[in-house]
């Protein structure tokens, strides 16, 4: 998979309109079985050679998304953990990282609870190998590395990215929505995914780092095109000159879509790379 660079050729000789891909990985670049298509592959391999850059924009921290670029043989940079994070996959380097201030997450954690009841907690500790730590009755998507804890005080011996939270009861729309009442002063609330619930740095989203990573390559958000299918897509959205939801994106936001494509599993990618190549 071609990594971001520089290109300086004009608009005019290039026959692609961005220079600058967007994708976020779950639900949208990557299949259910975490693969990559072929024609998927193959529409990323035709838009760079016409000048444009992929840069892959995640929530998964960089524990949880290296594996997956080392598979795809991908070598530029990515963004992870929310923005929180822009990381060179060609050097295995972390080149920025924001840390979550585990005073102020103790408060909002304190106050979600006090309005919704206890929750199940998980977090994801700062670094390249930066443990991913899991209580009781947290359940963990798939099958990706996790450490369990039941000390309480553990979660905050570290420096954290993020914390996942979940409720016995609450649907993750309930959740998110009573978060950002109860704490959203304090923390930014994201939903990424079927069952993840996420407490951010205050102000951090996908558009932090991706602006972060577009400066580092010399492009520009008028120059963006972005693919995703969950509500923490939306600031991506927001930054990039246009937004593409997949088929199977949460309703939110395919509300703030500039289009909407086929889903994950049907290449829905490719489908729009290859309208603009043409």
């Amino acid at each position: 998979m071609s990594a971001p660079g520089e290109c300086g050729e004009s608009e005019e000789s290039r026959g692609f309109p961005y220079r600058l891909i967007a994708t976020d990985l779950d639900g949208t670049l990557l299949r259910s079985d975490e693969s990559v298509s072929r024609r998927t592959r193959d529409a990323l391999a035709a838009a760079t050679a016409a000048g444009a850059a992929h840069l892959v924009v995640t929530g998964r921290g960089v524990p949880w998304t290296r594996h997956i670029l080392d598979d795809l043989g991908y070598d530029g940079l990515a963004v992870c953990g929310q923005g929180a994070q822009v990381y060179d996959a060609g050097s295995h380097r972390l080149l920025t990282s924001v840390t979550l201030d585990r005073r102020l997450a103790g408060v909002a954690l304190a106050k979600i609870e006090a309005a919704v009841g206890p929750l199940h907690l998980a977090a994801s500790r700062d670094g390249l190998d930066g443990d991913v730590l899991v209580g009781p009755g947290y359940a963990v998507t798939g099958s990706l590395p996790a450490t369990p804890f039941t000390d309480a005080s553990d979660l905050w011996s570290a420096p954290l990215n993020k914390i996942y939270i979940q409720h016995p009861d609450l649907s993750d729309d309930e959740l998110a929505e009573a978060a950002r009442q109860a704490a959203g002063g304090f923390v930014t609330v994201a939903m990424a995914g079927a069952g993840i619930v996420e407490l951010l740095p205050l102000g951090l989203s996908k558009a932090t780092g991706l602006s972060l990573a577009a400066r580092r390559l010399g492009m520009k958000k008028t120059e963006t095109i972005a693919f995703g299918d969950m509500p923490n897509d939306i600031p991506m959205f927001a930054w990039a000159a246009h937004g593409v939801a997949m088929a199977n994106a949460h309703q939110e936001l395919r509300a703030v879509a500039d289009e909407v494509t086929s889903s994950n599993e049907d290449d829905g990618i490719a489908e729009v790379l290859e309208r603009f190549l043409k």
